[in-house]
């Protein structure tokens, strides 16, 4: 179980701040639900508290993470497939992980990518998603301002 006040990732949408736990009716079932204010966007997500590992909801990481995360970030070593179709589902894959580990290769390998032969449209869509997942948790983890996330990704990848 998570409290109000933790700071929690949501696979696929990024990490957020438990702002409350409330009852609610859903198709005539009274359920509980997490109330998580993310704070890139300043949306609001209703999770339901029943099924948290099925989902995947996380701490977000420490400052250790934080450190393991630019070490990806900064290796210039890419495992990307030469085949469009394999290397998009393998980055879905990561990024629906949930790992934040696994969705700072996506970045690297699509930043590296885009700056080596530029990306299809659908790996842009992939690399702006997976890179407001990183920048949120990176937000909430550093206790900054998504801005100065967004500067220290340009200059990692300058």
């Amino acid at each position: 179980m998570f409290n109000i006040g933790d700071k929690v990732v949501y696979p696929m949408h990024g990490a957020g701040v438990i702002e409350a736990i409330e009852e609610q009716e859903v198709l005539g079932e009274i359920r509980k639900y997490y109330i998580m204010r993310m704070p890139i966007g300043d949306m609001k997500v209703m999770i339901p508290t029943n099924n948290i590992k099925g989902i995947g909801l996380r701490q977000v990481i420490d400052e250790d993470g934080v450190q393991k995360v630019l070490g990806i970030l900064n290796d210039r070593t890419t495992t990307n497939t030469q085949n469009w179709n394999q290397r998009y589902r393998n980055n879905l894959e990561k990024i629906k992980s949930g790992n934040i580990y696994e969705v700072a290769e996506v970045v690297r390998n699509l930043m590296i990518r885009e700056n080596e032969k530029g990306l299809s449209t659908g790996e842009r869509k992939m690399l702006e998603n997976a890179r407001q997942i990183l920048i949120s948790e990176l937000v909430l983890a550093r206790g900054t301002e998504e801005k100065k996330i967004e500067s220290m990704l340009e200059a990692v990848f300058a």
